[in-house]
């Protein structure tokens, strides 16, 4: 699961110097029965962030270039000047969209009742460490502006039988919490895949 909306902002982000991101990702995928999901991404970003990004859209054309445009796609403008964006889908495993590109969920029924849902972690790493591939500059500066900030990944139904996710107290979900530093670095400490089994019904 490669967020290639991430490296746009970063792009923008490095038009000011030491401007923090402030930009954290959620993704929810609740198993709904033996044959259906929902999907649901949620991006927060702080202020500065946001007034750059509209800043940038007014030159873009095309509501598919835009931030939080597309079809689907739910933009929540906050007092403190922040945004959050959600988009969600929910349908048949197979019809679920993940247009983000690089690893992809899949779900599994394991008997009737039990689905499991896994993701592989390969695809969700960066190479900033590598410094044959980014400039040195570039790199510090990417780390310091996604310090301190997080992608969360949720996995979740009627109940959580199993799972090497952190499950939650009432176990009708399972989520892992990383930082978007170590998922640049590609330093993340992170298993071949995340997965959890749960219950539909």
């Amino acid at each position: 699961m490669k967020f290639n909306l991430i490296g746009r902002i970063a792009g923008v982000l490095t038009l000011t110097m030491g401007l923090a991101a402030c930009v954290d990702m959620t993704e929810d995928l609740t198993v709904t029965s033996d044959t259906t999901a929902k999907a649901t991404m949620t991006m927060t970003m702080g202020a500065d962030i946001y007034s750059m990004m509209k800043a940038a859209d007014t030159s873009n054309s095309s509501d598919k270039d835009k931030f939080c445009a597309k079809e689907g796609e739910k933009l929540t403008e906050n007092a403190d000047g922040g945004a959050s964006c959600e988009s969600s889908t929910e349908g048949a495993f197979d019809a679920l969209t993940f247009d983000e590109g690089g690893s992809k969920p899949t779900f599994t029924v394991v008997s009737p009742g039990l689905v499991r849902v896994s993701l592989p972690t390969k695809d969700m790493m960066g190479d900033l460490g590598n410094g044959d591939k980014q400039d040195a500059q570039t790199a510090a500066m990417m780390k310091q502006m996604f310090d301190g900030h997080f992608l969360t990944l949720r996995f979740g139904g009627v109940e959580v039988t199993e799972t090497n996710m952190t499950l939650s107290e009432d176990h009708a979900s399972a989520e892992i919490k990383i930082p978007f530093t170590d998922l640049l670095n590609g330093t993340a400490q992170l298993p071949e895949e995340l997965y959890a089994i749960v219950k539909t019904n």
